[in-house]
């Protein structure tokens, strides 16, 4: 029997500044997200809008995401421990999925106030409303700039990022809703325009659950089917069998894989165990769109009674054959 295990360096302490980055600009987004909710809780008084109230609990869920992003964030910088072999490394998946099913409700409210609304409208001050709508805007845009850049750094910021964007698309639906009121009267274009604000809320919150909830469930990663990583190995000299074989993601960027594999007896005994283990490391993480950084083999010598591959005997494919 033998096991072998490899990864890459790219959780050293490069990556702990990293982290450090994504949170001071969560931090400059966490400000802009406070004065906009307390700008839009005025605003929503003095104006009646539906679509400035939505727009407010939609930056209330916000400011609150971004509280727990933080959190996540800084946690996130945690070292691995004896009791936490990974860190905290998940807590940013955890924070995605709390920020995701916020986004939801904010857009189920919005979606029963907004019909009942269309039913009965009421009046709204399409100046006030304006001014408001114009201040979130600008605070809305402001926190895109900031977590542009890093958006696609992890889930944690991704989900931060979307929120901000759909929060600036949100309070340019104010901005639409307060013209229209302003020049035809037509006070129903708030309601329509909390609607519209929660038709962009929901969707994306929904994909943001989705790909977190990949993550806790283990999922193999996205793009990578096991089979093909299976059929890769199974391919390489001396290697009879392939089984137990697990992809999983423990965080962003953080894709794990695991696997028996059976090899010809002569490999312990020619002393070939630890080339064939460099060659299967080689293999899944140069070969397939999810590099994977930590990659444990246990190999196994082919004894009696063992079936043989049935990709044993094949030769081995051309280096253009990976991909």
């Amino acid at each position: 029997m033998g096991a072998g295990h490899g990864h890459g360096h790219g959780h050293t302490p490069g990556h702990a500044s990293s982290d450090g980055g994504n949170r001071t600009r969560l931090l400059i987004a966490l400000g802009l997200a406070s004065v906009l909710v307390l700008a839009q809780a005025v605003g929503s008084v003095v104006t009646g809008s539906l679509a400035l109230l939505t727009d407010t609990a939609h930056a209330l869920a916000d400011a609150s995401g971004l509280v727990v992003a933080v959190l996540a964030a800084t946690l996130m910088t945690r070292p691995p421990t004896s009791r936490r072999t990974w860190g905290l490394t998940r807590v940013e998946v955890i924070a995605a999925l709390g920020q995701s099913a916020l986004l939801v409700a904010v857009g189920a409210y919005t979606a029963v106030e907004g019909v009942r609304r269309l039913i009965a409208p009421p009046e709204v001050a399409s100046t006030e409303l304006l001014v408001f709508g114009v201040v979130g805007l600008l605070l809305n845009l402001a926190a895109v700039a900031v977590l542009a850049s890093r958006r696609t750094a992890n889930l944690n910021l991704r989900a931060a990022f979307l929120e901000v964007l759909n929060d600036a698309l949100g309070s340019l639906g104010v901005v639409v809703a307060a013209v229209v009121i302003a020049t035809t009267g037509f006070q129903r274009a708030d309601a329509i325009a909390a609607l519209l604000i929660a038709a962009l809320i929901v969707p994306r919150a929904f994909l943001l659950g989705r790909d977190t909830l990949r993550v806790l469930l283990e999922f193999a990663p996205a793009g990578v089917d096991v089979a093909e990583v299976e059929r890769h190995i199974s391919a390489l000299d001396h290697v009879r069998d392939v089984h137990d074989l697990h992809a999983s993601t423990i965080g962003s960027g953080l894709p794990v894989l695991s696997g028996h594999v059976v090899v010809d007896e002569e490999c312990f005994t020619g002393g070939g165990a630890m080339p064939l283990l460099d060659q299967i490391r080689e293999c899944v993480s140069s070969h397939f769109p999810v590099p994977f950084e930590h990659v444990t083999i246990q190999l196994e010598a082919l004894g009696p009674g063992r079936p043989e591959c049935p990709l044993a005997h094949c030769a081995r494919p051309p280096e253009t054959a990976h991909r």
